[in-house]
């Protein structure tokens, strides 16, 4: 269900209890939440996805997207979460939407969007509904 981004991010569709325990047992210091609450019925509340974590030891942030889409903040918000931890689990409803905006991230940083897209498929996900953006974010921070 973790699907591996790089060595320490990692990204998954929506976790409960059992994934925040199994994410403890595999050494994730840091889980974000890129799920708006109440989207599904049947999502677990981040709160106690957070209370679960922190119970673990863990760190917990949320950074909610919803299908309109990306913006500025929190492509900051994930960039400056991804470089204060040791190894991310990302979720939200697919998957998708986490690593999106991981991709977004890392672009801005200046990795680059083809490296990007390839650890993107290795894992199972499409960048394409980014790409443009990343290769925009990844010139400007050069």
């Amino acid at each position: 269900m973790f699907r591996k981004l790089t060595d320490r991010i990692y990204a998954s569709p929506q976790i409960g209890l059992d994934e925040v325990a199994r994410a403890a047992e595999e050494g994730f210091s840091l889980i974000i939440n890129n799920r708006p609450e109440d989207e599904s019925p049947d999502q677990v509340p981040g709160d106690v996805i957070g209370s679960a974590a922190r119970a673990a030891g863990m760190d917990y942030i949320a950074i909610p997207v919803t299908h309109a889409g990306f913006s500025e903040p929190q492509v900051r918000a994930m960039a400056d979460a991804l470089a204060g931890a040791d190894k991310v689990l990302a979720y939200c409803r697919s998957g998708t939407r986490s690593t999106l905006l991981w991709t977004l991230a890392e672009a801005s940083r200046g990795v680059s969007p083809d490296e990007l897209a390839q650890a993107a498929e290795q894992a199972g996900y499409d960048i394409g509904p980014v790409r443009a953006i990343a290769d925009m974010l990844a010139t400007r921070s050069q």
